[in-house]
């Protein structure tokens, strides 16, 4: 639709204007009108459809017009604003502005020779530079749309990677664990294993759902951005640790956790899990120490066990090699190193 628009406004120059030129320099003159005006025309179109060099087809449309001006007043004015305009849609700024510096410096010379009186000359100039100006403003509005819609593609296809990694970190792992109690359960069936065994394995595994579920739940929260307290959620961590284990589980926060953004929320959640969950599997009998501080632009959480009856873990699962990516996907960062007798988390995320 555009190009037939610019084939109608740029028609009448090759059509019209040879008529006129004929009777003022005889019909060679007419021809050259009209051949200067189809190269114009042509040139102009082929910029618009993005064939051939767009800054030498600009300025090949700058000449045929300068030259068909030049013969007649008025007669490639139509040019010199297609040219103005396309400049800075079709190339980068600086060979634009050069473009339709090229141009209004042709309309004027050309109009001068022509005899056009000069406040319609200075006045179509001016017009041109106008013209120009208003090119770049829809060229970058073009472009600021385009950035739009690839920043929100971008947002999108982060979503769906912050939503896997939670499908991965709560339900895999709490499905998994099921799975591997209810296997277990079957195998004590098949031997004849007494009834209170299969049915300590049988409330194991509903533990495990009932604490799926919740964990479930607290990651759907902390998605929707309506998730408790980080202090309370560590609390209740704790807790949790607490009435497994029957050891000790110290929590201090300070600063302002609760302002940091949900990427951040959940590296700190995420990462608490799993050290209190590998205390239990490579530590039991080990208290566990747990701090929450602000410090600056940084948030650090600190989980430090105080072993247990066996080494705890060098931090070399894939738990923790899956929380060390996550701090590093937000700019953070997260390290692990022994203590006296005991094993240190610490994840460090932007607050």
């Amino acid at each position: 639709m555009v190009a037939g628009l610019i084939v109608a406004y740029l028609a009448p120059g090759p059509l019209y204007a040879p008529f006129p030129t004929a009777e003022k320099y005889g019909w060679p003159g007419g021809v050259a009108m009209f051949a200067l005006q189809a190269i114009a025309m042509t040139c102009g179109f082929l910029v618009y459809r993005r064939r051939g060099p767009t800054v030498w087809l600009l300025v090949a449309a700058v000449v045929a017009g300068s030259g068909a001006g030049a013969m007649y007043e008025f007669t490639a004015t139509g040019t010199f604003f297609l040219v103005a305009w396309l400049a800075p849609i079709r190339t980068r700024p600086v060979p634009a502005t050069l473009v339709a510096g090229v141009a209004i410096l042709g309309w004027v010379g050309s109009s001068y020779v022509s005899g056009v009186p000069w406040p319609a000359n200075l006045g179509i100039a001016f017009a041109l530079m106008w013209s120009e100006f208003f090119g770049a403003i829809v060229n970058q509005l073009n472009e600021t749309r385009s950035q739009a819609g690839a920043l929100a593609e971008a947002k999108v296809l982060a979503e769906r990677q912050r939503l896997a990694r939670e499908i991965h970190d709560v339900l895999a792992h709490s499905l998994s664990a099921q799975v591997v109690h209810l296997e277990g359960t079957r195998m004590l069936l098949e031997n004849g294993a007494r009834t209170d065994q299969v049915l300590d394995r049988v409330t194991q595994a509903g533990e495990m759902a009932r604490a799926g579920l919740d964990e479930t739940k607290r990651a759907v929260a902390a998605l929707r951005g309506d998730s408790a307290p980080l202090g309370e959620q560590l609390e209740l961590m704790a807790a949790e640790f607490q009435s497994l284990t029957g050891k000790p589980c110290q929590v201090a926060v300070s600063g302002e956790a609760d302002a940091l953004p949900a990427e951040a929320r959940l590296a700190v959640l995420r990462t608490a899990q799993e050290a209190l969950t590998n205390v239990r599997k490579h530590s039991p009998g080990a208290s566990v120490v747990l701090t929450l501080h602000q410090r600056g632009k940084w948030c650090e959480l600190e989980v430090v066990d105080s072993g247990g009856t066996s080494s705890a873990s060098t931090g070399n699962g894939y738990g923790l090699v899956g929380m060390r990516e996550r701090a590093e996907l937000i700019g953070g960062n997260l390290c692990t190193d022994r203590t006296d007798g005991g094993f240190r988390v610490r994840l460090q995320v932007p607050a």
